[in-house]
């Protein structure tokens, strides 16, 4: 159980980060509603007509569950990379670290706003979907598990970039140089079967692939590999990624100058 006192210094946390995008919803909100709006009517009304099927299915049914995917990895890691970041240059985060709160409290507070803005994002983006298709979803459990999964992940690699970051650039290169690749590059707009064998077993590399992978099976149950390996891969980064951020705000490495 959590001490009422950490309780309540959870939900302060948490109740800021969301106040801090809802109250620019314009910029948070609306922007990745647009864009995949844009991704459903090209790549799936233009160029999906003459693709086909993809997997059994209508290409646009295929992209549907990737696209929302993406959405939701982006706004989760981009809301606490940008929040910590502007704590640390505000040196508002020191009045937070020398506060009588452990620092899971702190780590959970920012990962809670980053999966709200995330999974709300996704909402919306599955909203505008259905627009273009009609949307079942064959195993909720695993679409919700891997959606909040991918969430957590995102949000603790958001806040590892904010830790290290020196600079407001500093936030856009990962996101830039690694999200951008390997979210392409994870199976988004394609079923790596399709793929020569070389690149296949070069996709297995990607923890993106592993996500997309399962969410997609939670609409459309069908999978290019084992969801008990995709979890698997989730919850050993969730672990990793966790365990890395609690050893550097203990050490105060990034956050004390």
């Amino acid at each position: 159980m959590i001490n009422s006192n950490y309780a309540v210094a959870l939900k302060s946390i948490w109740i800021k980060e969301i106040n801090r995008f809802l109250r620019i919803w314009v910029q948070t909100l609306v922007p990745p509603a647009i864009t995949m709006t844009l991704y459903f009517v090209i790549f799936g009304n233009l160029i999906g007509k003459r693709i086909g099927e993809m997997g059994g299915y209508d290409y646009m049914s295929f992209i549907v569950p990737g696209l929302i995917m993406m959405s939701v990895i982006t706004n989760s890691y981009s809301n606490v990379a940008s929040s910590f970041f502007s704590a640390k240059f505000q040196r508002n985060v020191e009045e937070l670290l020398v506060a009588p709160v452990p620092n899971y409290i702190i780590i959970w507070g920012y990962i809670g706003g980053g999966v709200a803005r995330g999974l709300m994002v996704g909402f919306i983006v599955t909203c505008v979907s259905l627009f273009f298709v009609d949307l079942q979803i064959f195993n909720i459990f695993v679409l919700l598990l891997s959606v909040l999964c991918t969430s957590i992940l995102f949000s603790i690699g958001g806040l590892l970039n904010a830790i290290f970051a020196r600079t407001f650039d500093d936030i856009s290169i990962i996101p830039t140089f690694v999200l951008t690749p390997l979210t392409y590059l994870g199976g988004v707009f394609y079923s790596i079967s399709l793929l020569p064998d070389f690149w296949q077993g070069v996709s297995h590399f990607n923890p993106v692939f592993y996500m997309i992978n399962a969410f997609r099976y939670g609409f459309l149950g069908i999978a290019d590999v084992s969801l008990v390996w995709s979890f698997s891969i989730l919850g050993i980064f969730i672990v990793t990624f966790y365990s890395l951020v609690a050893l550097l705000l203990k050490k105060g490495i990034g956050t004390r100058s």
